[in-house]
């Protein structure tokens, strides 16, 4: 028999090993049966948020599950444009495969019959339901937002959203206006209630309602704000008031600049306020005291958002389903607020391009929550005194939107579908992008081995040769077990 030491040393060699192949081979054991997912998409939303090192917005519950996740510095979407961006994504192919550039085709008439990432969890015995945008609607999502083959009931699409456009701001003279800037008293408008509100209220009711079924979920919501126009609840403005907002840094048009290459930013144009502003087109430009209104009105849709998100994510502590549910969180694209003279999506800008990508994974980007704990309490960014929360860890490797399919397929615990041949139009499942995984291996956690999430056993041979004490929650054993781990 070796020496107790050398038994020792085989022994915390082989839980390290375990540990480690359990984790490459599913993202956590907290529940003997698949994990759930929660894809959270918000449309026009750039990083301007506290997690990604914004000082001056107010996103608390967001900076909560970004302390909760693996968050992408420096994501990128395919395309700032909502339906090539959107299909590209949720099929995990490029635009230049969906062949969809704008609004106007629907990909699997136009390009190929191409699988959705709900569509292969569907496949895989999953529930999967839509609530709010998550495809554009309209042609690109064949005016079904890919249904049947993508949900598994009709997707959910808020009563009061067909007053997004329709004079429903009050003005200054009293009247009621189809404006850009529009924060509302939520009692006075039709219905009584905004479309993100209703969203959250019915993605609230099938996480209820799936708490109790045999199957795994897939849950998509989508939220509109700060997607144009600025109609949110009108007390958020006070989060920012006017005499604080600044600036784009670089509002100038870069010199040399193809005039292509440009968006003369027509869809706020069309709106009553900035029509009245009488702006030359295609430059501009807007008054300084209207540009820092715009500010003003897309950060307060961010916090409204946030809130949102919030009780969203309070309802999923609540139901006990934050130890069994994968939560991703992304945008379609970003917005400019005055960079480059830009008042848009549409360019090739970083301010357009770049958006927030982070993925919470139960035991594995944070430890599974004891009974009773709650990993996402609601915190109100009305608060005066917001605590600071940083990242769970950033990963700053420049990574695609496109990833986003191949990574929950692979963190789920599904078979992640290989990589697209050239050309692929003939190929109806595999994928563009990179699978993720990576970066959630459990050495990127080695500072707390509770993260592996699952039971560990560590006796200390020469002083219990009849290994009757198992040491691994004493101090001394976890870290004897972290200094052996590769």
């Amino acid at each position: 028999m070796p020496p107790a030491g050398q038994c020792l040393l085989w022994l915390g060699l082989v839980l390290a090993s375990v540990c480690a192949s359990l984790e490459s081979a599913a993202p956590s054991n907290s529940t003997t049966g698949p994990l759930n997912v929660l894809l959270i998409i918000v449309d026009d939303l750039r990083p301007s948020l506290g997690c990604y090192g914004d000082k001056a917005i107010r996103s608390p519950n967001i900076d909560q599950l970004a302390s909760r996740s693996l968050l992408f510095q420096n994501a990128f979407a395919q395309q700032a444009v909502c339906a090539p961006s959107r299909v590209s994504f949720l099929t995990g192919r490029r635009p230049d495969t969906t062949r969809l550039y704008d609004f106007n085709s629907y990909w699997r008439i136009h390009a190929g019959n191409f699988s959705t990432i709900p569509q292969y969890f569907k496949e895989n015995g999953y529930v999967t339901m839509s609530v709010g945008k998550v495809f554009h609607p309209g042609i690109s999502s064949n005016y079904s937002d890919d249904s049947p083959y993508s949900w598994s009931f009709p997707p959910y699409h808020p009563s009061s959203e067909k007053y997004e456009n329709t004079k429903t701001c009050r003005g200054p003279d009293g009247q009621l206006h189809a404006n850009l800037l529009c924060p509302v008293d939520v009692a006075d408008v039709p219905e009584g209630t905004l479309p993100d509100k209703q969203s959250t209220e019915q993605a609230i009711r099938l996480l209820e309602k799936m708490k109790t079924s045999a199957s795994p979920f897939f849950l998509a919501v989508g939220y509109h704000k700060p997607h144009i126009p600025f109609r949110y609840p009108k007390e958020f403005q006070k989060l920012y008031p006017l005499e604080n907002i600044t600036l784009a840094p670089d509002p100038q048009v870069p010199a040399g600049l193809p005039p292509v290459a440009y968006n003369p930013w027509m869809d706020i144009r069309q709106r009553e306020d900035v029509q009245a502003l009488n702006l030359s087109v295609p430059y501009g430009p807007i008054p300084v005291d209207f540009q820092r209104k715009i500010r003003q009105s897309y950060f307060a849709s961010v916090s409204y958002l946030d809130t949102q998100v919030g009780h969203l994510l309070s309802a999923l502590d609540d139901l006990q389903l934050t130890n069994s549910t994968i939560i991703a969180f992304a945008s379609d694209h970003g917005w400019a607020l005055g960079e480059h003279g830009e008042w848009a999506k549409y360019s090739n800008f970083d301010v357009a391009t770049r958006v927030p990508l982070m993925f919470y994974v139960p035991g594995r980007t944070a430890p599974l929550p004891e009974a009773g704990e709650e990993l996402f309490p609601y915190i109100d960014p009305f608060d005066s005194v917001l605590e600071l929360m940083e990242p769970g860890r950033r990963v700053m490797d420049l990574v695609e939107l496109l990833s986003l399919s191949p990574t929950l397929a692979g963190l789920a615990g599904l078979h992640v579908p290989p990589r697209c041949p050239v050309p692929s139009f003939h190929v109806q499942l595999c994928r563009e992008g990179q699978n993720l995984g990576k970066h959630f291996q459990l050495q990127d956690l080695g500072e707390d081995p509770h993260l592996c999430g699952n039971p560990r056993e560590l006796y200390f041979v020469d002083s219990d040769p009849l290994q009757d004490h198992n040491m691994y929650n004493d101090s001394q054993g976890r870290d004897l077990l972290q200094s052996l781990m590769p």
